[in-house]
């Protein structure tokens, strides 16, 4: 949580770290629990493909996602959800609580942007990481946006 931190100080970004007793595991338990649309939660989902790892940070309202829609839209070839233990391995965090901020190439929604502000994960299950939209991309290394409506 400490480096976390940092780099949100060092790169002048406004946020909040919000800690709550329960774990966060979905996005209906996030929007339920902060008072908010379920669009302004931001899951980060870690995706395998022939490229390597990705993470795409999505909007709650979004659903499920078809994989093979997104590998064609990103340009990969194909697709798939990291298993847990790649998840854990890749990034050093725990499925459902993926932190916002990643070292991965990044796919961000765009419909996150309708909101000031969305909450993520910190990489801890016990806190929830609120920032605007927009500073996403002055944190990760965003290689596309996922535009579909």
């Amino acid at each position: 949580m400490d480096q976390l931190k940092a780099i949100l100080q060092n790169k002048g970004i406004f946020y909040e770290i919000i800690q709550h007793e329960k774990p966060i595991r979905t996005a209906q338990e996030g929007a339920a629990y902060f008072g908010i649309e379920i669009g302004q939660t931001a899951p980060t989902l870690v995706l395998k493909s022939e490229k390597g790892y990705c993470a795409l940070i999505i909007s709650g309202d979004r659903g499920r996602v078809n994989l093979d829609e997104a590998a064609d839209l990103w340009g990969y070839g194909q697709l798939s959800m990291a298993t847990p233990k790649e998840v854990r391995h890749i990034t050093g965090y725990t499925v459902g609580s993926v932190c916002l901020v990643l070292a991965l190439p990044c796919i961000v929604d765009r419909r996150l942007f309708r909101y000031p502000f969305v909450y993520g994960g910190t990489g801890e299950p016990g806190s929830t990481l609120k920032l605007a939209p927009g500073d996403l991309e002055k944190l990760n290394r965003v290689v596309a946006f996922w535009d579909m409506p």
